[in-house]
This record gives structure tokens, sequence and C-alpha cells, in this order.
């Protein structure tokens, strides 16, 4: 079954005000949580290091034997603050080692799970970042990841998760596409993680972009709100099962992430 991913932002201004410090998040029993400290918000102003670690520092002391955790952080500073106190835990990184030279080798030596996700851009020029030419958003996901794939085996990072970062640097008619071209990426051989919880692109309707996602043959929803997650899971786990017939349906099997 796909995994479920909570969202708890150690922000005052994260996009979605309720994930903000969101620990009875913990409540509903998602799979794993992912913590972030620096809002990535069109427009959203940098944070220092020092502040994203004294953000996210009492939160995951929350989270850190409850539940396995990622980090949401560009930084390998951060990376290596967070091991040191908390252990191995998933780093995600929205720019899949581009904002910071040291974050792959990093990774990379201190034997952690990744998330690389595709962006252009930064919060404030992103929008203004969508044209992809020839081919369209797609094909170049998919040059993108396969030289991802050299990059990160040249750091020593073997466990990593695909991330195609809907809401940066996409359009709206791009993001549904990518989602409906899901099955394209997954031939990549990674397992996958889908951010489209309340992104502007969906209109008010997250759980549409994830019954695509899920099946287009997701492996990972990071998401806001964790029960409408496992809903959306359960009735696509009953289509199937409807469309196979009698039996267990393939999809009722776990879908690891790595």
């Amino acid at each position: 079954m796909p995994l479920i991913m909570g969202i708890i932002n150690a922000t005052p201004d994260s996009f979605w005000a309720p994930s903000r410090y969101a620990l009875h998040l913990l409540d509903d029993a998602p799979d794993l949580v992912d913590v972030g400290a620096v809002s990535t918000r069109p427009g959203a102003a940098d944070v220092s290091e020092k502040e994203e670690w004294e953000r996210l520092e009492p939160v995951l002391k929350e989270v850190s034997g409850r539940v396995p955790f990622s980090v949401d952080t560009t930084r390998a500073g951060i990376v290596r603050r967070v091991f040191e106190h908390f252990g191995p835990f998933i780093v995600n990184d929205i720019s899949a080692g581009e904002d910071d030279a040291a974050m792959l080798p990093t990774v990379g030596q201190l034997g952690l799970r990744y998330i690389a996700m595709h962006k252009r851009g930064n919060p404030r020029t992103m929008d203004a970042l969508c044209d992809y030419g020839e081919g369209g958003v797609v094909a170049a996901l998919l040059r993108y990841f396969a030289d991802f794939g050299r990059k990160a085996a040249d750091a020593g990072i073997a466990d990593w998760i695909l991330d195609p970062g809907l809401g940066f640097a996409k359009t709206v008619a791009q993001n549904w596409e990518i989602l409906d071209r899901l099955p394209e990426l997954k031939a990549l051989g990674r397992p996958i993680l889908i951010g489209a919880a309340d992104k502007r692109f969906t209109g008010g309707d997250t759980e549409e972009a994830h019954r695509r996602a899920l099946k287009g043959g997701a492996d990972i929803l990071r998401v806001h709100d964790v029960a409408a997650a496992r809903d959306t899971i359960n009735q696509i786990k009953i289509q199937i099962r409807r469309a196979s017939g009698p039996g267990p349906a393939a999809s009722d099997s776990p879908a690891g992430c790595g």
C-alpha cells in the first residue's frame, strides 16, 4: 500500500496555515512525517541556517522516536546537525543537491535515504520558469532524473526517491499532465513521492490529484490531511479489487519506499 507522509511545518509563514507546528497530525498515524522549517511558497523569504535549525530542533524532539521522519532542507549543514542529534532520517531536498554542493556527498557519507525533487529557480522566480521547450515537461523530467541518478551514484547514494516537484516551475496544465503520465516516470525504477496537497493547481481538490497519482503508481503521498489521504487510498484499492475480480488485489502488497 502507498505510504502516507504527513507534513509538519516549523514555520510561521508556510502556505497551508494548519500545517504550522501541527504535531496533532501524529494522532492520525501517518507512516512517516516530513518536517520543514523554511517555507517554499511562492514569494517566500530566505531563512538563515541558524534560524532553520532553531525552528527544527524542538519539533524534531517531539517527533523523533514516535514515527519515522524526513527533514525538508536544502542545506548539508542541517543534515549533519539532524543526524548528530537524532540519528538516521530521510533527507527531503527540494533542490536535488543543486542549492548546496556539499549536500549529495554528505548524504552519501552518512548513508541516508534521500528524496530528490525537481524545481527551477527559487520561490520568487519559479513561476516564470515553466517553459520546457520541445518535448515538454515530462521529457524534461525524464532527462533531469536520469542525470540525477548518475550524480547520486557518484556520491554514494543508493537509496533515493523521485519527486517531480508539482507546483514548482510548472503550470496548472503541466502539473496535471505529470500526474496523468506518472507511469513514464515510474520507468526510471525509483519510488515516486507526490506532493500535491493543497497546491494552487488543484483548485481545492487535493483528493483528485491523489487519485490520479495513485492510479499512476505513486508510492508516497505527502499530505496535510492524513485521514483523507487514507480514505482515498482505500477507495482506489476497492476499485482495483472490483476491476480484478475475485481474489486479493495486487495493490494490497506493500509498496516500499526504497
